[in-house]
């Protein structure tokens, strides 16, 4: 047996908690024969409707292709788009038990136009605002059964600064993982950069480490590990995985750091590859896999959906075979 196959043994029916913002990615396809008399603008002629899982849901998709056991929990609207969710949620075989509903929001939904293999438009319908007390406290709730009753392996954090992850939940979630010795792989965004204390993994991308940091930094090893330390002294992490889009992911884990060199790709949308990659790095820490493996598995496993357009997962046989070769 091969150290890909061995090591992807390691995630099967692994427990991850994924707690952070839901939503559906919605595509309308069509083709463009005509400019609109209305306006300077293409009509499309719908062909035909896609809704996909999307955020924190495309994450429970990843750990699901890698044959490891979901457990998400978040909030969505008591609207029709929650009832989608949880409906494609169902269609995957993933359970939607720890998903509220509240009448105090509303689903966030992506909506792209697509002609000929090009986006044309976006439309987002989403609320970012915070929870509100109550249903803070109902994820809270939820989140204390999850961590008794399921015992998940690694808890990961998904971050769209759509209001689920608040300060409370956070530090909820990183106070009783601590105590629970969970480790935790945060993907975080500007808002709350910097709430995330005490935990396992942080894997910003290099855009969200100069806005949050207020520097330029480039993707040479020197810049990024000075980067690295500034959050560690910020939130006291023990690993930085910073994703360099066509140069690979820098890891850091303050015994030693590294930039380790993406394989070549044809990308058609980088959509959803950050969502991979904190998918393989949660499973690995669950599983005690070395950081050199790991970045090896995140390089070849966001470069592999970023080559299919839209939001896709991991393709678990289509990464055996890539990597079958690997020295």
């Amino acid at each position: 047996m091969s150290w890909i196959e061995e090591t992807l043994q390691k995630f099967v029916d692994k427990k991850v908690l994924i707690v952070g913002d839901v939503m559906i990615d919605r595509y309308m396809s069509g083709y463009v024969s005509r400019i609109s008399p209305e306006a300077p603008v293409p009509i499309v002629n719908l062909d035909y409707t896609e809704n996909r899982l999307g955020g924190a849901g495309n994450v429970a998709l990843n750990i699901k292709a890698l044959s490891a056991i979901p457990l998400i929990a978040s909030v969505v609207g008591a609207d029709e788009n929650g009832l989608l969710f949880n409906e494609l949620l169902s269609d995957h075989k993933i359970s939607n038990k720890y998903i509220l509903q509240s009448s105090d929001r509303i689903t966030t939904i992506k909506t792209r136009i697509i002609s000929h293999n090009q986006q044309m438009l976006r439309l987002d319908s989403e609320m970012t605002a915070e929870l509100n007390k109550a249903d803070e406290e109902k994820l809270i709730e939820q989140l204390d059964y999850i961590l008794k009753e399921e015992t998940p392996q690694v808890i990961l954090l998904q971050d769209y600064n759509k209001g689920i992850l608040t300060e409370g939940v956070i530090n909820w979630i990183t106070k009783h993982a601590n105590k629970l010795s969970i480790p935790i792989a945060v993907d975080p965004k500007y808002k709350n950069f910097f709430k995330y204390k005490n935990v396992t993994l942080f894997k910003p991308n290099l855009k969200e480490v100069k806005e949050a940091l207020s520097m330029d930094v480039h993707p040479i090893e020197i810049e990024l590990k000075e980067a690295s330390d500034r959050i560690r002294k910020e939130i006291n992490n023990d690993i930085t995985l910073i994703t360099l889009s066509e140069n690979g992911v820098f890891i850091d884990n303050n015994i030693s750091s590294d930039i380790y060199p993406t394989h070549p790709r044809n990308v058609s949308d980088v959509c959803g590859a950050g969502d991979t990659v904190i998918s393989i790095i949660s499973l690995g820490l669950a599983s005690g896999i070395s950081i050199k493996e790991l970045a090896v598995l995140a390089n070849y496993s966001g470069g592999q959906v970023c080559e299919k357009p839209g939001v896709v997962p991991v393709d678990k046989n289509q990464l055996l075979t890539e990597l079958s070769q690997f020295g």
